[in-house]
């Protein structure tokens, strides 16, 4: 397959401001050395608990914030090193799925405004053939053109995502980076929203790296899963790998975390002790060393690295190979 998107060493870090006397009081490192390939007319998920890093990757990669360090090489370029007009072309093909329905559409802006908006901001065509390009975006996602005059609050939440889901399209996008795009919107809604979506990936040849928490959902919708914790990343392998062998504490207790609907099937829950480290101060060695059940003197004194095992299945843990991971 094509590589489309190559993710090396990326880091971003926030510093956290000056303090008395103008001591910098240290920095937030919410992506810390992540790399990660992604490859055409695949979708990618990444998870992780809130705070992990998984929104701030994502926004990275899309420049949308600058890099501290590493590079994103998309479809050969460096985008990092493209000076403001050459990115606004590279960005026609890489666009953004937002979290929210609600704050994410511009409440002054009718539906016809906010999807032809990239057109003219990237002088794609002209009146006609834009409102035209609209109408068929409308078509694509499930709206009817009887909606284009309409403002965004005459929507339901699953209707505004709807009308971001075109406006991301707008552009024929080769990548689209969705930001937890369901996470807002009620359950039944969601499933919607999601066949949707794994519908425009065949029909348009779409590329996903798919933010989530919920890992049911990226089950659903994922070929591959990267698993991120406190801003580094634990674990990557195929969903069916993943989900039914997991190598890494941290992604088991996810697992173990997800609802079963049958109410008469136990399920051995891992309760993870402790809290979540703050980025501005991780733990030495393995970040997850202060609420690992297997953790050793090497845990809290060495970095486990990304290893390879079976199937291009990569894991950052010490004893990947040796434990089961049942505590």
């Amino acid at each position: 397959m094509e590589k489309i998107l190559e993710v090396k060493n990326l880091k971003k870090y926030f510093p956290l401001g000056k303090g008395f006397m103008s001591a910098n009081k240290g920095t937030v490192k919410a992506v810390d050395d992540v790399s990660l390939d992604v490859y055409q007319g695949e979708t990618i998920g990444v998870v992780g608990e809130s705070g992990c890093g998984k929104s701030t990757f994502a926004r990275t990669v899309l420049r949308l914030h600058e890099a501290t360090e590493g590079e994103v090489v998309f479809e050969g370029k460096n985008i990092f090193s493209l000076k403001n007009s050459e990115m606004r072309k590279v960005r026609q093909n890489m666009q953004l799925i937002f979290q929210d329905p609600y704050s994410s559409l511009n409440p002054r802006f009718t539906v016809e405004q906010i999807i032809k908006e990239p057109l003219i901001i990237h002088h794609w065509g002209d009146k006609q053939s834009r409102k035209e390009r609209v109408i068929e975006l409308m078509d694509i996602v499930g709206l009817s053109k009887r909606h284009l005059n309409r403002y965004p609050h005459e929507f339901s939440g699953g209707q505004r995502q709807r009308i971001g889901i075109a406006r991301a399209l707008a552009l024929n996008p080769r990548l689209v980076i969705c930001d937890e795009p369901v996470s807002a919107l009620d359950v039944s809604i969601q499933s919607q929203i999601l066949n949707l979506l794994r519908s425009l990936q065949q029909k348009l040849d779409l590329t996903y790296l798919f933010i989530a928490h919920d890992l049911s959902v990226v089950k659903h919708v994922s070929d591959r899963v990267a698993v991120m914790y406190l801003g580094k990343l634990v674990e990557l392998a195929s969903v069916d790998d993943l989900y039914v062998k997991p190598m890494h504490p941290y992604t088991q207790a996810l697992l173990s975390a997800i609802p079963d609907p049958n109410p008469l099937k136990r399920k051995n829950k891992i309760i993870l002790k402790g809290d979540v480290p703050s980025p501005a101060n991780p733990p030495e060695g393995c970040r997850f060393h202060t609420r690992c059940p297997f953790a050793k003197d090497i845990c809290k004194q060495e970095e486990p690295q990304l290893q390879i095992f079976d199937r291009n299945h990569q894991v950052a843990c010490h004893f990947a190979n040796k434990l089961e991971m049942q505590p």
